[in-house]
């Protein structure tokens, strides 16, 4: 039998320590340098993809969050458009209560201005009766406390028996729709 040396098989210097290196040694060790090192990018990859999918994760629930908000205020929006759908008409129709309310203000001198001031009344109260069914509500002025948020000061005047700051004189009824003022209420109000 003759022996065939290997073409990969080196001669390595022989010192007392060392040990004889065969190919099949080299090709264990660099599989093993390998296998740690594929180890190694595992690991690595693993925690990249677990970064990118905890932040994929939250871009999500921030979307959901997003959506959820999105429809709440559409949601509100969709109701205040019912709650107020009749807000410019009623807007509209306010000068018409106030001409009513002048109108009506006048004694009749006969007979056939009686009749016209009675039918005038019955559609006056038509209307404020149609208003107040789309929520229209007049805002009381006299013997309250002034507030800004509902009364508008033209004047002032002064009476000793009453506080300060109450009104003493309403000039022009304002009015509400459910819980938005439409106008406020002009006053004359106690310095």
């Amino acid at each position: 039998m003759t022996e065939v040396k290997n073409e990969h098989e080196k001669e390595v210097p022989q010192d007392e320590e060392s040990t004889d290196v065969t190919v099949e040694n080299i090709d264990s060790l660099d599989l093993d340098n390998e296998v740690e090192i594929e180890e190694n990018g595992k690991d690595s990859i693993v925690e990249e993809l677990t970064a990118k999918l905890q932040e994929e994760e939250s871009k999500r629930l921030r979307l959901l969050a997003d959506y959820d908000n999105f429809k709440r205020r559409a949601s509100l929006d969709k109701e205040a458009m019912q709650k107020y759908r009749a807000q410019s008409i009623v807007t509209n129709l306010i000068p018409v209560l106030d001409n009513f309310s002048r109108a009506l203000s006048h004694e009749a001198q006969s007979e056939e201005a009686t009749s016209m001031m009675t039918g005038m009344e019955m559609i006056y109260r038509n209307v404020v009766d149609a208003l107040k069914s789309e929520g229209l509500v007049e805002i009381e002025a006299l013997g309250k406390v002034f507030d800004p948020n509902f009364h508008q000061a033209i004047m002032t005047g002064t009476e000793e028996d009453k506080p300060s700051g109450a009104i003493l004189e309403e000039l022009q009824k304002g009015y509400m729709l459910k819980d938005r003022v439409l106008r406020p209420t002009m006053v004359k109000v106690n310095e």
